[in-house]
């Protein structure tokens, strides 16, 4: 696995440190890196996760969120054929990826698109918490 310097992330990416943190120490590493994924920054508000989920159809494939935990499972529903593999280099095993999310990190939708699975997700700050202006009078 590569590793990379996301300091400069932490910049712009502001209450998302938790999740680059848990990247980095491997905490999401659970499954030994299957499947592989990109975690990119779309803009200062706007995340995706891609995933690649080769040799899965979209109704076998589950997302959901639980407090701020993004759960991403991936189980085939019919029997493996029996074959005799004379090289065996695409995995076709059950998995099950944890993310930890940010505070007022939302997710907007999912799509499967050529054995990628996109997830996008937002930073939506409420309006209590955004700065406001004050007038001096």
């Amino acid at each position: 696995m590569r590793n990379f310097d996301l300091s400069p992330l932490y910049r712009s990416a502001i209450g998302f440190d938790r999740l680059f943190n848990a990247l980095e120490s491997g905490q999401s590493q659970g499954n030994g890196g299957y499947p592989p994924y990109n975690i990119e920054l779309v803009d200062e508000n706007h995340y995706r996760i891609a995933i690649a989920v080769a040799g899965f159809a979209e109704q076998e494939l589950e997302i959901t969120t639980q407090d701020n935990l993004l759960i991403v499972r991936g189980a085939h529903t019919h029997e493996p054929a029996e074959r005799t593999y004379l090289y065996q280099g695409i995995a076709e095993r059950n998995f099950e990826r944890k993310f930890q999310l940010a505070e007022h990190i939302q997710i907007r939708g999912a799509k499967l698109e050529n054995g990628l699975l996109y997830i996008d997700m937002q930073r939506v700050v409420p309006e209590t918490l955004k700065p406001r202006r004050i007038e001096i009078k």
